[in-house]
C-alpha cells in the first residue's frame, strides 16, 4: 500500500526524484510532433501560474536550453527536426557548432582547449523559464487551494477505498478516522494501479517500475540544459545535463534507467505491492518483457544501465555518456548522486501485449478515477488537473470558475482539453 508522507510532493515531485525540467517538447527528441503540441501548451500553463505568483528564482528558474546532435547522422536528424518543430515554438533557434561554443563552451571544448572533432549542432532557446522545483511549486499550490474549513491531511496511509450504497466512497487508513467523499481522485504514483486493482479496475494493465539515477559534476560545467538525441528504440529518456536547482552549485547528468521490483525506491517494502500489480508470471506480461530483451540494443542498454549502479565501477561505464555532452569531463568530475532519482511506473498493456508510454488514466465512470503519470507528469500537472476538474465538475454538477483560470493560467477556454 502507499507509504506515509508528512508533506506534499515528497515522492515523484521531489527535486531529488526528477530532472527538474519543464518538458515543453522542444528539446525532448523522443516527442512526436503531435505530442509536442499538446505538451507545449501544458507547459505554458505551468509557467504562467509560476510567473503570475512571482515564483521566479523560488520555484521556477531561467536558463538556456538545447538539444544537441553529435556526429553527421544526429546532425542531419536535428536539422530536420528543427525545421519541423519551429512552427510550434516561435523562439526556437538553430545553433551551429560556433553558436554552441559561445552559449555552452564545455560542450565543444576538449581538456586541452581545442574543439572536439565531431560535427555538433543544436536546437533550443537562449533564455527560457525551463527549470522548476516541482516540490516547491506544489507546496505553493496547496497553500493557495486550502481555505476555510478545508484542510490537507498527511501521514494518511490508505488501506482501501470502499464504495457505499449511496454512491459515496469511504477511504480507510490504519489508526485513522475514515474519510467520506462523493468523488475520489487517486494520484499515488506507481500505487495508483495497486489501489485501482484492489477495487477491480485496471486488471488489464501491469506495471514496470523504472528507476532513474543521476551523477553530479561541478556546477561550472554547464550554464543551462543540454539534452541529447533519443535512441528511437529506447522507451526511456536520453541522458541530459542540467544545473541542479536543489543541490546548489552542481550540475546533474542523467537519468539512467533501471527496472526495480518495488513501487517506491528509497523506502523499505513495496516489493509485494509490485508483484501484485506487475502481472509477472502472466503470459501477456512475459511476452512484453521477452520482446524487450529480445532486441539486442534494448538488452544491452538495460545491462549497461545496471552497471552504472555498481559502486566503484559505475562511473567508469557512465563516463562515455557524460563525454558526449561534455567531452573534457573526467572520472574525478563524476560523483554518483546518492539518494537522487525516483521511480516512474511504465504501464504494461496486457491486451495489446505492449509497453505503453506516457500517462495512463483509469476512469471508472462511478465517481473514482486513477492517474498513472510517468514523465512528463509534473510538467503536465496543470493540464491533467484541469481534465480531472472537468470530469469531477460534470459528475458533481458543479460550476468551473473560468475567470480564475484565465487570470492565473492565461487560458480562455478548456475545450482543447477534451479529446
Amino acid at each position: 500500500m502507499p507509504l506515509l508522507y508528512p508533506l506534499p510532493a515528497t515522492l515523484s515531485s521531489s527535486g531529488n526524484n526528477n530532472s527538474q525540467t519543464i518538458h515543453a517538447g522542444d528539446i525532448e527528441t523522443n516527442y512526436t510532433f503531435e505530442k509536442a503540441k499538446k505538451v507545449a501548451r501544458s507547459a505554458e500553463m505551468l509557467v504562467s501560474y509560476a510567473l503570475f505568483h512571482q515564483l521566479q528564482n523560488k520555484s521556477i528558474f531561467e536558463y538556456q536550453k538545447m538539444a544537441i546532435g553529435v556526429g553527421d547522422k544526429e546532425v542531419e536528424f536535428m536539422q530536420k527536426r528543427h525545421e519541423e518543430f519551429k512552427g510550434i515554438y516561435p523562439k526556437l533557434e538553430f545553433f551551429t557548432k560556433e553558436d554552441i561554443k559561445e552559449i555552452e563552451p564545455n560542450v565543444i571544448k576538449l581538456a586541452d582547449g581545442s574543439d572536439r572533432a565531431e560535427n555538433v549542432v543544436g536546437s533550443g532557446t537562449r533564455k527560457s523559464f525551463c527549470a522548476m522545483d516541482f516540490c516547491s511549486v506544489a507546496h505553493h499550490m496547496v497553500e493557495k487551494s486550502v481555505f476555510g474549513e478545508h484542510q490537507a491531511i498527511f501521514n494518511y496511509q490508505v488501506q482501501d477505498i470502499i464504495k457505499q450504497g449511496d454512491g459515496r466512497y469511504t477511504i480507510r487508513a490504519k489508526g485513522k478516522e475514515p474519510l467520506s467523499a462523493s468523488f475520489v481522485l487517486v494520484n499515488a504514483g506507481a500505487h495508483s494501479l495497486f489501489l485501482a486493482q484492489n477495487m477491480g479496475f485496471g486488471l488489464d494493465l501491469g506495471c514496470l517500475p523504472v528507476a532513474g539515477s543521476f551523477f553530479f559534476i561541478p556546477g561550472d560545467k554547464l550554464r543551462g540544459k543540454v539534452y541529447t538525441v533519443q535512441h528511437p528504440k529506447l522507451p526511456f529518456a536520453a541522458i541530459h545535463g542540467d544545473p541542479d536547482v536543489v543541490a546548489k552549485g552542481k550540475n546533474r547528468l542523467g537519468p539512467t534507467a533501471l527496472s526495480l521490483p518495488k513501487l517506491e525506491r528509497f523506502k523499505p517494502g513495496t516489493y509485494l505491492d509490485f508483484f501484485k500489480t506487475s502481472g509477472f508470471g502472466e503470459a501477456a506480461t512475459t511476452k512484453i518483457i521477452w520482446d524487450l530483451f529480445s532486441d539486442s540494443e534494448i538488452r544491452n542498454y538495460i545491462l549497461r544501465n545496471f552497471l552504472y549502479e555498481v559502486p566503484m565501477i559505475g562511473k567508469r561505464f557512465f563516463i562515455k555518456e557524460a563525454q558526449k555532452i561534455i567531452p573534457s569531463i573526467t572520472l574525478e568530475d563524476l560523483t554518483y548522486a546518492s539518494g537522487f532519482g525516483g521511480i516512474r511506473p511504465q504501464v504494461l498493456d496486457k491486451k495489446t501485449k505492449k509497453l505503453v508510454l506516457g500517462e495512463k488514466k483509469i476512469k471508472s465512470g462511478e465517481g473514482i478515477t486513477f492517474n498513472m503519470t510517468p514523465s512528463p507528469g509534473a510538467t503536465s500537472c496543470m493540464r491533467n488537473a484541469l481534465i480531472d476538474m472537468i470530469e469531477i465538475a460534470e459528475y458533481l454538477n458543479a460550476t468551473i470558475k473560468m475567470d480564475i483560470i484565465k487570470t492565473e493560467l492565461n487560458e480562455e477556454s478548456l475545450e482543447w482539453l477534451v479529446d
